[in-house]
């Protein structure tokens, strides 16, 4: 037995690197904080926190972003009009005649709302799910840059059978078109999200700075940090993503005036740009080696941690997981050096590494009820305003304005706000941003409901669907309500989205490990295929004369959700820059390559990268 327990003592490890970085307290206040250039925890905690510069490959992704999310947005803005509405009198091609764009609406395959509604939630479902394959592609197989190249091609393919769908040709066969449209969507959706899944971790992967001090020519001296410096290079993503979306605003206007053909012509143009900005700066992006196994070897992470926790009793089994000691199994230090599990491939930091992305993976799941609100504004609101006294604005442009208030505030809130709060000692953490988003997402829905239920008093056909109240002469007879009423529930979904939806893509890229972020950021995206499944099989309540109830359960549901997730996650916000130094140290790597490997910055054409060389203090 005293031979047993020497063993046993022999076999305990000594603290790891992960343990100091996430445990609260420091015996020494001035220790240098892991991965940085001489900061001292003391430092980190008291000194103001700011951004660094941005490198110009990152603007090069920005506009890469820019064109993709122009041509995605000018195509599926006008979905509802050009499923829903049929043809316009006189029309062959979707267009409405000069003298009716006072308040006719632009159409072409008369389907409904409901045919409209699913088709439309379809394509969101579907354009956030195959994220999954780009992830998966670009981590283990191809890297991010080769994978978005090849699916800019694909998704450019979809565009074009999209124009051919609504050509005169096309809608004088009504079920041709349909079909057309039904394989443009999966053709662009596969495109369009594994772009997407690699995107978004490309732009803030072309940042290597670390963690430092500067003196501000004021005297101040500041902690240049990499965290609010994603914070910030995110935000600038976001209002590319937007400024693409609001550049969509021509797409309406084009349907009404031209037809759809020409609609769909103009985002399958601007579209061309995408393969030329990437290979422009092909030789400069910096990009992460893929490694084939990195998901065989997160899954054996969290399978060795599981074993030992795993009991019959599922309480207890809950317990051993939220124990400190739960993923030591996983950890080479566990394990005498001759006695280390021939499957442990990986260094102790990936064990910490994983830790992170699961509990990441956690917060991204409460996301789906968030994008519950977002999915009025992309459909159901555009059928609100159609009810409502257009004086020549199409229906389907009042959504732009959600875009246009996002590009309007991210400069305040990034420039202003945000430093206002951190000059106030203010640590406005992932969490309570993204609590912010659920709270003013659901004020949004409460908004549209009130709206719609006065809309539907006021509408002369006195029926629950405004929309579809018509004249004799089939011109419209909408509610005497201007329809810019209806822009206080995109705006505040845009403010939500500052809050919530940025914030998420920051989090999947500074939780992920580096091996694996666009898989980490494409299960991010995927809450919002769920959230549009939830909305399908919502399909029967999805009518007009619903909508004031859907709206009004959208908000109490965001609320309610919003407030449980801040419950259960406020203490990751305790931790949030211990967790994001996971990593960022020296590392032994992984096995069958070196260290450097493991943790080198690579360019696209293949050379070492060495990050800029910066002294602790700094004059500006």
């Amino acid at each position: 037995m005293a031979s047993e327990k020497s063993d046993e003592k022999a076999l305990k490890r000594a603290p790891s690197v992960d343990d100091e970085m996430i445990s609260h307290e420091y015996d020494d206040p001035n220790e240098i904080v892991e991965g940085s250039e001489g900061v001292t925890h003391h430092e980190l905690a008291t000194l103001r926190l700011v951004s660094d510069s941005m490198p110009y490959t990152s603007w090069l992704v920005v506009f890469v972003e820019f064109a993709e999310r122009w041509s995605y947005y000018g195509t599926a803005n006008i979905y509802n009009n050009y499923i829903r509405a049929p043809l316009p009198r006189f029309s062959t091609t979707g267009a409405v005649a000069a003298q009716d764009r006072a308040s006719g609406v632009a159409g072409a395959l008369g389907r409904g709302q409901q045919t409209s509604f699913s088709l439309r939630t379809f394509n969101s479902f579907f354009v956030y799910v195959t994220p999954i394959l780009g992830g998966i592609l670009a981590d283990t197989l191809w890297g991010r840059y080769k994978t978005i190249m090849v699916f800019s091609l694909v998704c450019l393919a979809g565009h074009i059978i999209l124009v051919g769908s609504a050509t005169p040709s096309s809608l004088e066969n009504n079920g041709l078109a349909l079909g057309l449209l039904a394989l443009s969507i999966l053709v662009i959706g596969v495109g369009a999200g594994c772009i997407k899944a690699n995107v978004s971790p490309m732009i803030a992967e072309q940042y290597t700075g670390k963690l430092r001090k500067k003196t501000l020519s004021s005297g101040e001296t500041v902690i240049i940090s990499p965290d609010v410096t994603i914070q910030s290079l995110y935000l600038w993503f976001y209002a590319a993503i937007n400024l693409g979306a609001s550049g969509a605003i021509s797409a309406s206007f084009l349907a009404r005036d031209h037809g759809f053909w020409v609609a769909y012509l103009v985002p399958t143009l601007i579209f061309l740009l995408v393969p030329g900005v990437l290979l422009v700066g092909r030789k400069f992006y910096v990009v992460t080696p893929p490694r084939g196994s990195i998901l065989l070897e997160t899954f054996r992470v969290i399978g060795m941690s599981l074993a030992p926790a795993w009991s019959i009793n599922p309480v207890q089994t809950i317990r051993n997981i939220r124990k400190e000691e739960f993923w030591d199994p996983a950890k080479p230090s566990s394990y005498e050096a001759d006695k280390l599990p021939a499957k442990i491939t990986w260094d102790e930091e990936f064990v910490g590494e994983v830790m992170r992305t699961v509990n990441a993976c956690g917060v991204f799941l409460f996301f789906p009820f968030f994008w519950l609100c977002y999915s009025q504004i992309d459909g159901n609101l555009g059928t609100t305003a159609a009810g409502m006294t257009l004086n020549g604005t199409p229906n389907d442009l009042i959504q732009n304005l959600n875009p246009i208030s996002i590009i309007i505030l991210i400069p305040i809130f990034d420039k202003v706000i945000y430093p206002f709060l951190r000059r106030r000692g203010i640590d406005f953490t992932p969490i309570k941003r993204i609590y912010a988003g659920f709270l003013v997402a659901g004020l949004a829905m409460l908004y549209a409901a009130v709206l719609q239920s006065f809309i539907n008093k006021r509408s002369p056909c006195q029926d629950g669907e405004p929309s579809a109240c018509m004249n004799p002469d089939e011109t419209q007879n909408p509610a005497d309500i201007n329809v810019w009423i209806v822009a206080g529930p995109y705006i505040l979904v845009g403010i939500a989205e500052i809050f919530a939806s940025i914030t998420s893509l920051e989090y999947a890229f500074t939780k992920a490990p580096k091996r694996m972020k666009s898989v980490v950021m494409s299960f991010a995206q995927l809450q919002t295929a769920i959230s549009s499944a939830i909305n399908f099989a919502l399909t029967a309540v999805n009518t007009e004369p619903k909508f004031v109830w859907l709206y009004g359960s959208f908000a109490v549901v965001a609320w309610i959700v919003g407030t449980i997730f801040f419950v259960v996650f406020r203490s990751l916000d305790r931790r949030e820059h211990e967790l994001n130094a996971i990593g960022k140290g020296q590392r032994q790597g992984f096995a069958g390559e070196s260290a450097e490997a493991t943790t080198a910055v690579i360019t696209a054409s293949g050379q070492q990268k060495e990050a800029p060389a910066v002294t602790t203090n700094e004059k500006s």
